[in-house]
C-alpha cells in the first residue's frame, strides 16, 4: 500500500487529503457536546483543559471561546501549525505524543472523536490512559469519546464512495485481527493515493480492563453527545468519564 508508514496515523493525518475527506464534520454537534460535557462536569471558567489529539483544534477553539484556558496537543505537525493561528493568552497548541505524559497538569483532559486506539501495540493504549492520569491535577477528570464498536460492527457499511472538493474517495471497511479498518483510495493531482485507518475495536469491557490496569476509576458512561444513557446495542458513541 502506497503512502503508508509504520504508524498509519503519522502519515495520513499529516496530509491535506485527510482534512479534505473529513471537512464536513458537524461543528454544531461538536459544540453542543462541549456545552453538555462542561456543564455535566461543572467546570468553572478558571479550569484548564487539555484537548488530547486535537487535530486542527476545532474543540479547543470552541472551549476557549466559552471561557476556558485550553492546551491542544496532537502528533501531526501540519495540524498544529494550522491551529496555531488561533492561539491567544488562554489557548495554545503543541506537537505531542499522546502516549507520553505532558509537562503540566489540567483540571480535565478530553480525548475526543475516536482519537484513541490507533497504536499497533496494546501497551501504547494503556500508556495513553496512564499519561492522561499523569496529566490530571488533583480531582481532575478524564474523558474519552470513542465509537461504540458493537453498534459500529452491526451497522458497518462495507464499501462506499464520497466526493469532496472534486476528489472521489473510495472507502472500504472491515474488521481485521481486532481492528476496525478503513481502506481509502483516490486520485488527486494526477497521482493515485492509498491510505489506511486502523482503530482497535475496543469495547466498554476492554476499557474497564485498561482503566483497572492504569489505576483510574470509571465514573460514568454515556452513549451520545447529549449524554444519554449508554446502550451497548443502540448507542452510537461510548463516552467514558474517569478519574
Amino acid at each position: 500500500m502506497t503512502d503508508n508508514s509504520k504508524n498509519w496515523f503519522a502519515s495520513w493525518f499529516d496530509t491535506p487529503y485527510y482534512h479534505t475527506l473529513y471537512k464536513n464534520r458537524n461543528d454544531v454537534e461538536a459544540q453542543g457536546f462541549m456545552d453538555a460535557l462542561t456543564n455535566y462536569l461543572n467546570l468553572s471558567d478558571t479550569c484548564e483543559i487539555m484537548d488530547l489529539a486535537c487535530g486542527k483544534g476545532r474543540h479547543s477553539i470552541y472551549l476557549n471561546s466559552i471561557g476556558y484556558r485550553v492546551t491542544g496537543v496532537d502528533l501531526s505537525p501540519q495540524s498544529i501549525a494550522y491551529a496555531k493561528q488561533f492561539e491567544n493568552e488562554r489557548l495554545t497548541f503543541e506537537v505531542h505524543d499522546m502516549s507520553l505524559p505532558f509537562n503540566k497538569t489540567f483540571n480535565a483532559v478530553f480525548n475526543l472523536f475516536t482519537s484513541f486506539g490507533y497504536f499497533e501495540n496494546d501497551i501504547d493504549n494503556l500508556n495513553t490512559i496512564k499519561a492522561i492520569k499523569a496529566n490530571l491535577s488533583q480531582n481532575g477528570v478524564g474523558v474519552i469519546d470513542f465509537m461504540n464498536i458493537d453498534n459500529v460492527i452491526t451497522n458497518l457499511v462495507p464499501e462506499n464512495s464520497k466526493t469532496v472538493d472534486g476528489i472521489t474517495f473510495n472507502l472500504k471497511r472491515y474488521i481485521d485481527k481486532g481492528y476496525l479498518v478503513k481502506d481509502i483510495s483516490f486520485t488527486a493531482e494526477g497521482k493515485n493515493h492509498n491510505y489506511q485507518e486502523r482503530v482497535k475495536a475496543i469495547t466498554i469491557d476492554d476499557f474497564k480492563t485498561l482503566f483497572k490496569k492504569a489505576g483510574v476509576t470509571l465514573i460514568d458512561v454515556f452513549g451520545d453527545y447529549q449524554l444519554s444513557t449508554f446502550n451497548k446495542q443502540t448507542s452510537k458513541r461510548l463516552v467514558l468519564i474517569f478519574m
